[in-house]
């Protein structure tokens, strides 16, 4: 088990970091949030969950230990894989998870694309005894500053890839896009705005 991995920021997606470590390239699928902290040839420290399947290896990285805990504690429940536990994190962090399955919030839990709200009661009802409560610490969360552009591209995207439409991304964006002439948000705040707008549609 590779519990962190520690190296030199090589690259940067809209979903995946590659850390150099050793002269070698890891890429670990991350949220919006710990992309966001990330800098191009800045030192990173990550905790990791390694995933393993027959055809694949695949690692998870996070912005600190206790959102990999309750990445793994998702998955846990029945019909939670990896991509849907990283897909809830990207959409609350781990204190606004807890607080949805202790207080049962059927409602909070559903606006991650791919949970139902059948999925969210049986969520909710293997998790509330394990998950614990709100513990309301954990870093800040570094701002991106995205180009004038350039956001609206990388918002789509990472919306695309958490399940939603083309066209239902596109309205989101377009919701979310500040005034012109006002500063752009960093890209994990524009997401997460754009991702609540869709919850509420």
């Amino acid at each position: 088990m590779i519990a962190f991995v520690r190296g030199t920021v090589a690259d940067l997606t809209l979903s995946s970091a590659v850390l150099e470590v050793g002269g070698v390239g890891l890429e670990l699928q991350c949220t919006p949030h710990t992309l966001a902290t990330l800098r191009l040839g800045a030192p990173a420290t990550l905790p990791t969950s390694m995933v393993v399947r027959e055809e694949s290896l695949t690692l998870f990285g996070f912005l600190d230990d206790d959102e990999k805990q309750v990445f793994e504690l998702l998955q846990t429940a029945s019909g939670v894989g990896p991509k849907l536990a990283q897909a809830m994190l990207a959409v609350h962090t781990p204190d606004e998870l807890r607080r949805a399955v202790t207080q049962e919030d059927v409602k909070a839990l559903t606006t991650v694309p791919g949970i139902g709200t059948k999925g969210a009661q049986r969520i909710i009802l293997e998790l509330k005894d394990r998950i614990g409560v709100p513990v309301g610490t954990g870093p800040s969360r570094t701002p991106v500053v995205a180009a004038e552009d350039a956001w609206r591209g990388q918002v789509r995207e990472g919306l695309v890839g958490l399940g939603w439409s083309v066209k239902e991304a596109d309205k989101a964006v377009d919701t979310v896009a500040p005034e012109p002439g006002q500063p752009v948000p960093d890209v994990a705040a524009l997401l997460r705005a754009a991702l609540r707008t869709l919850s509420r549609a």
